[in-house]
């Protein structure tokens, strides 16, 4: 990544139509029948983007990552993970204690991202549970932590 000079800054309602020009380019139509999408719905929203959103895993605050995306043209050049790593390090700034997404382990484990058992956790809509992944910024967060994961709306409050 060292030829690539990056700005990474946090989203504004002025950057919705172009994430989400960005997000059609890149993860097509079927995006909007995913889970992780249907937890996103009625949330408002350039060479790449990244949001978290905050949820509750039973009663548990935590937030949901995703989309991550980058334009064809910049990826394998360390945007995504230069994206991942800001919302991790801001998350744990703000004293977020888990990080949940729906992801390539392979990729996501990089930065410790790990499965989450099976029967934990419950997304609602059709769910690949092996893609459910899970990050603890604080040792021992998600011992015991199960149930539905939804949006947490008090955050908007």
């Amino acid at each position: 990544m060292s030829d690539l000079s990056l700005t990474i800054l946090p989203e504004t309602a002025n950057d919705a139509q172009a994430i989400e020009r960005l997000h059609a380019r890149t993860f097509g139509p079927g995006r909007f029948v995913l889970s992780a999408y249907r937890i996103r719905e009625h949330v408002d929203h350039l060479v790449g983007s990244v949001r978290q959103l905050p949820i509750c895993v039973g009663d548990t605050k935590a937030l949901l990552l995703g989309p991550l995306t980058v334009e064809p043209p910049f990826r394998s050049r360390g945007v995504g993970r230069a994206l991942l790593d800001r919302a991790l390090k801001d998350a744990k700034a703000q004293g977020h204690r888990l990080v949940l997404l729906v992801g390539d382990e392979a990729y996501y484990s990089r930065v410790g991202f790990k499965a989450i058992p099976k029967g934990r956790a419950a997304m609602p809509g059709p769910v690949d549970y092996k893609r459910l992944l899970v990050v603890e910024l604080v040792d021992g967060a998600f011992t015991d932590v199960s149930g539905a994961i939804r949006p947490d709306w008090s955050f908007a409050r």
